[in-house]
């Protein structure tokens, strides 16, 4: 019996110790790390030559920031999935990186057994959003309507625990898409 690989990974944070830490924990979790970055400009040129599946982008980097790099990263390598794991999590930090074409956002905070569980969702081809983030959209702040309906409330709380896009369809009757 053949037992599938996980898959390859690109990891990019300015602090070494986290750098260092996330590959390491990666790598006995089964991940590949092909390349480690410490900016937004090495990520992008470590995943153009390295082409991994996924790519886990911190946001505040020196140089070229994380949201800069996911939108460089999908336009040149499409078929690298990004996921952001970042210290800092707001409502706009969460939409700007899902508008450069993030697949996922992790907190730093988080137990590192839910980052593992954002990369396989991701891998899988859904989205994964930190429970918390999901919570700072689904929660609009007073004299702040973030105009979510209640289908994409749904849609956040089933992304939130790590359901696929394949899943969502069909537990709410929509298209995957």
């Amino acid at each position: 019996m053949s037992i599938e690989a996980k898959p390859t990974c690109v990891v990019a944070d300015d602090h070494p110790p986290v750098l260092e830490s996330i590959s390491r924990y990666l790598g006995a979790n089964g991940y590949r790390v092909v390349g480690r970055a410490r900016d937004g400009e090495e990520a992008v040129r470590l995943v153009e030559a390295q082409r991994p599946s996924l790519a886990l982008i911190d946001l505040r980097m020196p140089g070229l920031g994380g949201t800069a790099a996911i939108r460089r990263v999908v336009r040149t390598t499409p078929q690298t999935s990004c996921l952001v794991y970042s210290g800092f999590g707001d409502s706009a930090l969460l939409t700007e990186a899902l508008d450069a074409g993030a697949r996922g956002f992790v907190l730093k905070d988080a137990p590192l057994e839910t980052l593992v569980r954002a990369l396989e969702t991701v891998a899988g081809g859904g989205m994964y959003i930190d429970p918390a983030l999901a919570d700072v959209l689904i929660r609009a702040t007073p004299g702040r309507e973030l105009g979510l309906t209640v289908r994409e409330r749904d849609v956040l709380r089933l992304l939130a625990d790590g359901h696929s896009n394949e899943s969502i369809g069909r537990e709410l009757f929509i298209s995957p898409d």
